[in-house]
């Protein structure tokens, strides 16, 4: 019999919100656990109990919410740094795009706690998520996750047979191997790089490695979320069913723990290419990049 667990770890093992959150949700009753309500922290039960939100609590999580931003270069992902500009500034009424299907209307509440789930460098474009919600933000960028991230890169040269299969498979960063990455070649100076990792300029410094210089590099995805035709310096919120990618290797579970039956999961779509242009989705071709 393994050993009790902390309730926020349990919580946050499940995916009901994150760790912080899960601490926070318990000090003002908002937990129940086998229909008991818990407002103890440090609290420890076995793996296998059934644990609930209250109401108020789901209701909490509901008006949280996630936007997604067609970010341009030159705007830094998180905090202001070295006065360039924050990317959450393009959060404005007037950039908010017409594609957006939620109905949500800007509110100052809405910019409370927002953080990026994930880095997009400052040198780098295309699809940057910020997120209030705990739950969405360990599914993108937890320590466990195996989310997809696809780029349509421009290198200066052609690629060759042998870059792109170092750039699959076998290097490394920082002395650490790199998960197996797929690498395709849609034309003669750009590739599509989907990574299942996330580590800082990784693209780059692999292009790098094996010889080739990046000159401009888009992110069009994250998981099943798709940049789509949401137009360069433009921004909407983005759809809870928008975030049912599962990883279909691990089990999915309810509540209590118990693993959900493989006919009743969600299944992944497969990733479609649209167009063969790294500015062909909204952003505008830089003359300096010609």
């Amino acid at each position: 019999m393994s050993d009790p667990v902390r309730l926020s770890k349990l919580m946050s093992q499940r995916g009901l919100c994150s760790r912080r959150e899960a601490d926070k949700l318990i000090e003002q009753g908002l937990v129940r656990v086998n229909g008991e309500l818990v407002n103890t922290l440090g609290v420890k039960f076995p793996e296998d109990v059934k644990i609930e939100l209250t109401q108020r609590a789901q209701a909490m999580q509901n008006e949280r919410v996630t936007i997604m931003i067609n970010k341009p270069v030159g705007y830094v992902s998180g905090q202001a740094e070295d006065d360039y500009i924050p990317a959450v500034r393009l959060i404005t009424q007037e950039a908010h795009s017409e594609t957006d299907q939620t109905r949500l209307h800007l509110k100052p509440a809405h910019f409370k706690g927002l953080a990026p789930a994930g880095r997009l460098d400052i040198d780098s474009q295309g699809l940057l998520i910020l997120t209030q919600d705990g739950r969405i933000a360990k599914q993108l960028i937890g320590e466990n996750t195996e989310l997809e991230k696809e780029y349509l890169v421009r290198v200066d040269v052609d690629v060759s047979d042998e870059q792109i299969e170092q750039l699959t498979f076998g290097l490394e960063l920082d002395g650490k191997p790199l998960k197996r990455a797929k690498v395709r070649q849609l034309n003669s100076e750009q590739l599509q790089i989907i990574l299942r990792e996330g580590k800082k300029r990784q693209i780059r410094r692999m292009c790098e490695a094996v010889g080739l210089h990046v000159s401009g590099l888009k992110r069009v995805r994250v998981g099943e979320l798709r940049l789509g035709k949401l137009e360069e310096g433009q921004w909407r919120y983005v759809l809870p069913e928008e975030f049912r990618h599962r990883d279909s290797r691990k089990p999915e579970r309810t509540p209590s723990g118990k693993p959900v039956a493989r006919e009743n999961r969600v299944p992944p779509r497969r990733p479609k290419i649209k167009g063969k242009s790294l500015y062909g989705q909204g952003a505008k071709r830089n003359k300096r990049d010609e």
